[in-house]
């Protein structure tokens, strides 16, 4: 069976991260679903149209605990996979059809500030925490101090 590629650009989640882990051939293993957005717009002036398309996707492994730790609903990101036919018979006998898509690659487009706002207002706080002042290198006797080796 050939698998499909899928992309779906510029899109946001219309939903949280829903984590779980399962039981997979090397013992425990993360899965995560997301459900991602993306508005295509069609025709132009008056006959403009703009229609949503959402995809479920299943994210594996370190991506999926990655993606539950710093996505959110609303957060944009880019996502890459493939797709496969999901089709099976339901009990009464009916042929069921069904894609599933797997994500491959996700790009995260928000910036870490506008990921921790979103995170902050889902958590139910005003504001996010604000990052610790930089330490500020005074002058010893009149002299600039060294910068610090970086270590390489």
């Amino acid at each position: 069976m050939a698998n499909v590629r899928v992309e779906q650009r510029n899109a946001h989640l219309a939903g949280p991260v829903r984590l779980e882990y399962v039981n997979g051939r090397e013992g425990r293993v993360a899965k995560a679903t997301i459900t991602v957005i993306s508005n295509n717009r069609r025709g132009s002036g008056e006959d403009r149209e703009e229609e949503a398309t959402s995809l479920m996707w299943t994210l594996w492994g370190r991506q999926a605990e990655n993606a539950a730790e710093y996505l959110g609903k609303g957060s944009h990101v880019n996502v890459t996979g493939r797709v496969r036919n999901n089709n099976y018979r339901n009990a009464e006998g009916a042929e069921v059809y069904g894609l599933a898509f797997t994500a491959e690659e996700i790009d995260y487009l928000d910036s870490r500030a506008e990921s921790e706002a979103r995170r902050a207002r889902s958590e139910g706080r005003a504001e996010p925490p604000a990052p610790a002042p930089a330490p500020v290198a005074k002058p010893v006797n009149g002299r600039r101090p060294a910068r610090p080796q970086s270590q390489a």
